[in-house]
């Protein structure tokens, strides 16, 4: 039965280097000299616009609306669902039920990245850029809360959302800075599964992951917000949900698998 488990970890590490060590593709190397284009025509100032968009977005989610979120799925059925596969693999260990406790998660991804498609579209044919960004980071932790419930974890404490950020923050970066928040990441699941206390400062966390996503978003966010290229918008959008969503489900069935 032990097999099982090494055989899924061996898999996950295949797939989380293959995330590390990743190459430009064809849709990278078409999108990038859109988004560059983009960029020359990006304001002063956007940038540090962005970042407290993001930020703010963070700290009112974290703070009040996280409840809101929660609206938008069945917390405590994923939680019943997850405990009865739960109970079923620790007995047998076998493919069928761990593909039972993925379920969820995989479909969630699904979701929510066509939701990020969506938004990213039809905000920018309204003429909207900035107005969306709390929505977009809803969405973002939408996703990685869903992913988390699914393989039995919580995400309300304050070192799970350190957690959540650095999920984050690894799966939008590149090169070493990814393999640097990659490793972080490993480090605060570890510290977190066998109660190690953790300094650091949460204000500063969420700055990091704004700027991050601020980054990762200033050009998109800024065309979206021009009618006719909101195309540019969606993609970037979904990109963005794809890419976390891929790198937290990893990370977390890792987690659970490591138990």
């Amino acid at each position: 039965m032990r097999d099982i488990v090494k055989k899924h970890l061996n898999k996950l590490n295949k797939r989380e280097e293959k995330i590390l060590n990743k190459k430009k593709g064809f849709i990278d190397n078409k999108l990038e000299p859109l988004v560059d284009k983009a960029e020359s025509y990006v304001p002063e100032g956007l940038r540090d616009t962005l970042d407290k968009a993001f930020y703010n977005a963070f700290k009112l989610i974290f703070e009040k609306g996280t409840k809101v979120i929660e609206k938008s799925y069945n917390k405590r059925r994923i939680q019943a669902n997850h405990n009865f596969h739960d109970f079923s693999f620790r007995k047998s260990k076998n493919n069928k039920t761990l593909k039972k406790i993925d379920k969820h998660a995989q479909r969630s991804n699904f979701i929510n990245r066509s939701i990020s498609t969506i938004e990213g579209a039809g905000l920018g044919l309204l003429g909207m850029g900035l107005p969306d960004i709390p929505l977009f980071t809803a969405l973002i932790l939408k996703t990685i809360y869903e992913i988390s419930l699914s393989y039995g974890y919580l995400y309300e404490l304050e070192d799970e959302r350190l957690y959540i950020l650095s999920i984050v923050n690894a799966a939008l970066t590149t090169g070493e800075e990814q393999k640097k928040y990659n490793f972080r990441v490993d480090a605060i699941s570890h510290n977190i599964d066998n109660n190690f206390s953790m300094k650091y400062d949460m204000e500063k966390e969420i700055q990091r992951t704004s700027q991050i996503l601020s980054d990762s978003m200033l050009a998109s966010k800024f065309v979206q917000g021009i009618p006719l290229v909101a195309a540019v918008g969606s993609i970037a959008n979904y990109r963005i949900i794809n890419k976390i969503s891929k790198y937290a489900s990893i990370k977390y069935k890792k987690r659970y698998l490591s138990k």
